[in-house]
Formats: structure tokens, sequence, C-alpha cells
């Protein structure tokens, strides 16, 4: 039975889309279908096949070797924060992206990720049939992140048109950043978060091309080239036009500096807002003792997370997990199941992990709106200013989806 609600909630999720389209008329739902299934076959192949489960718990396991290797040089630090019974959650989560964060910068700063990138997105391009720019951004983001992927994308955001634009910003909102995994490893099950990556990457094309269809022609569809701007990490336009190679120490540092910016970001918004929604559940409780935030998300959300192929008492519980999730962030959820997930049932450890695998929350719609306001000229950023909803529908429905399709192999 539960299998069954999980087949239709996968298909509801698809009919909200619909529902919700810009132009219903020119969804290409061959296109669709095709992805569809490819989804499903990926799914099938990372969960139920031991080949697949290997190759994602070969990659969890190399993604918690660096952080292994990482608390090296947080123990030579802060000794006092490493080596004892039980550690906290910034030493042991956010610290080790001081290490990986520069990792993966040197790994494109030598050309290496940009290899990968390319030859990946054009890879997804042929196998999906979409426009090669939208794969590519796509695989994009998986390594770099939404707003990274932006900026290093700013010639063909300025020759591109308002609706293909507005297409990019929703699938900004389902990605994660690679340099961040290792993180997420640390508290959610690890073969999970590695399955849940390459099902939103093609599930955020999907959702996309349901909500926002755009007809690209051949004439279109193409890769700027980036000429005289700098279109890497490590490259600057010299006076001449010409693109200089930053000196390797001093990208380094810089990518350093960037590493400190961001934990000192994720520990600043996972503080605010556990201390914010508790004192939102304070006032509430002033009113009724059983009013909390969670409560009310988990009313909203229990028929989405229902849908999942759960039963009632666990549905409840997820919805509530949705819900903080989207109001703060994914560390906040993981933060809160990290220390008993691995004793829920297989089916509920795998669609909660793969449902909080990615930026999907309001605060990642101010950074996508700030990226663009940067980038584009103000005919596009009005378009994407007047579709926050669709922006954030977007990344929901793309949670949704990748939880449903990971969840239907695993029980």
């Amino acid at each position: 039975m539960y299998l069954l609600v999980n087949v239709i909630g996968l298909l509801v999720f698809i009919g909200v889309g619909f529902i919700f389209s810009k132009k219903k008329k020119e969804i290409d739902w061959r296109a669709v279908i095709t992805m569809l299934v490819i989804n499903l076959v990926l799914a099938w192949f990372l969960t139920s096949f031991s080949i697949g489960r290997d190759i994602v718990l070969g990659a969890a396991n190399g993604f918690n070797w660096l952080v292994q290797v990482a608390y090296t040089g947080i123990a030579f630090a802060l000794p006092s924060w490493v080596n004892v019974k039980q550690m906290d959650f910034v030493a042991s989560v956010l610290l080790p992206i001081l290490m990986i964060i520069p990792l993966f910068d040197i790994l494109t700063y030598i050309g290496i990720l940009p290899w990968i990138i390319k030859w990946l997105g054009r890879g997804l391009a042929k196998i999906t049939g979409q426009p090669k720019f939208e794969s590519f951004f796509a695989v994009e983001m998986m390594f770099l992140g939404n707003t990274e992927a932006l900026a290093v994308s700013s010639l063909q955001l300025k020759q591109m048109k308002a609706e293909r634009t507005l297409t990019l910003a929703m699938m900004s909102m389902s990605c994660v950043t690679a340099s961040i995994i290792g993180a997420y490893t640390q508290m959610m099950p690890g073969q999970f978060i590695l399955t849940a990556i390459p099902v939103n990457i093609i599930n955020a094309i999907i959702v996309t091309n349901i909500l926002n269809p755009v007809k690209v022609t051949p004439e279109e569809d193409t890769i700027a080239k980036m000429g005289g701007s700098a279109s890497a990490p490590g490259e600057e336009v010299a006076a001449d036009g010409k693109i200089e190679r930053e000196p390797f120490f001093s990208f380094l540092g810089d990518s350093i500096l960037n590493a400190g910016k961001l934990v000192l970001i994720i520990t600043a918004n996972v503080i605010a807002f556990v201390a914010l929604a508790a004192l939102i559940d304070k006032v509430l409780q002033l009113i009724n003792p059983w009013i909390t935030l969670e409560h009310l998300l988990g009313i909203v959300m229990f028929p989405f997370a229902w849908l999942m192929g759960l039963d009632v008492s666990h549905a409840f519980e997820f919805a509530q997990y949705m819900g903080t999730k989207l109001v703060t962030n994914e560390f906040v959820v993981m933060g809160k199941v990290s220390g008993s997930i691995h004793t829920f049932a297989p089916h509920y450890q795998a669609v909660l992990t793969v449902f909080v695998t990615s930026f999907a929350n309001f605060s990642t719609v101010g950074m996508i709106i700030g990226a663009f306001k940067g980038l584009v000229d103000r005919e596009k950023n009005d378009m994407i200013a007047k579709n926050v909803g669709y922006m954030l529908l977007s990344g929901i429905l793309v949670s949704l989806l990748s939880a449903a399709t990971v969840g239907l192999f695993v029980w």
C-alpha cells in the first residue's frame, strides 16, 4: 500500500507542476517523460544494485575521508575541539569546509573541474535532449553552488532571453555545493546524500520544463565564448583585455578566506534560525502549549509528506522537518536528526535525507536575486523578482520529486 501511495505521490507532484505551469500547451511531455524514466533508472541503479550502492558508498567514504584529513588541521590549532568524546557542530561539520573548499578551488584553478563540468554537461544535454547551456549549468551548480555558477556564467546570462534566465534562477533553488557534501555526510546517511545529487539535477530540469517551458532555437542553443572576460576563479582581466592568471598563493589565500566566511555565515544562520524558531515557539505557546512552529508547518506539509509512502505518525514528523528546512535551512534539520536518523526505517531515512539535500529555502531566494542584480539588466532582474513564488515552488517540487523517486526503491 505504501509503495502505491509513493507512486501516486510522484504523479501528484508532477501534476502540481502542471497546474502552475506558465505555458501548459508548450510543455514538451516527451522530454519530461524521458527524463523521468532516466531518473527512475538512475535511482534504481544507485539504490538497488550492489555496484550502484558501492559507487555512492565509495563516494560518501571519500568525502568522509577528506573530513578526517581536515581534522588534522583542526586538531593542530584547536585540539580541545577535536580530541573529545563528542565534537560539537562547528568542529565536526563546519570547520572541515576550510580545507575542502580550497581543494575544489585548486581543482578549478588547474582546469580539472571545468573539464569535468564541460563534458558532464555535454553528456547530459545529449541524454536529455535539453539545451546545451541549461544542461551545462545544472552540472556546474553541482560542483560550484548556485551563486558561484551564476557568477562564472555572467556573459551567457547577458546574451540569453529573460525567460531562460528565469529558468536558471528556478534551477538554482535545487543545487548543493560539492565542497560542503563532506559536512552533509557527517550528519546524514552518505549513500542517500550522494544519490540525491544527480537525481536533483535531472529533476531540476524536469520541473523547470513544466513550470516555465521555453522554446530554444538552434541559433540560441550555444555556449557563450568568454573572450576578454574572466571565465573562472583565479583569472583576472588585464588592462589590454587579456585574461591573466592570478598567482597561485594569492588565489589560494582568497579561497581560504572565502571558506572562512562561509563557515561563519552558516554558523550565524544556524544559531539565528534556531533561536528565532525557539522565540516563535515561546510566543505561540502563550496561546496554547501545543502550538509550535514545527506543528503548524507539519499541518501544512502533511499531505505532501504522506504522499512519500509514510505511515501517519512518521508522515507528520517528516512534514515538520520539511517545513523547518524550507523556513530555515538544511543544516538545522540535519542537526536535529543526525543523532537518531540511523534508527529510522530505511524508507524514512532515504526520503528525509534526499529531501533536505538541497539549498531550497527562503533565504536562498534572496541570495539568487542578489546574484542576478549584479549580472543582468533591469528587464531580466524584474522578470526574476516577479517570480519569487515560482522559484520557491520549483525548489520544493524538485525536493519532493527527488525524495519520492529515491524512496520508491528503498524500503
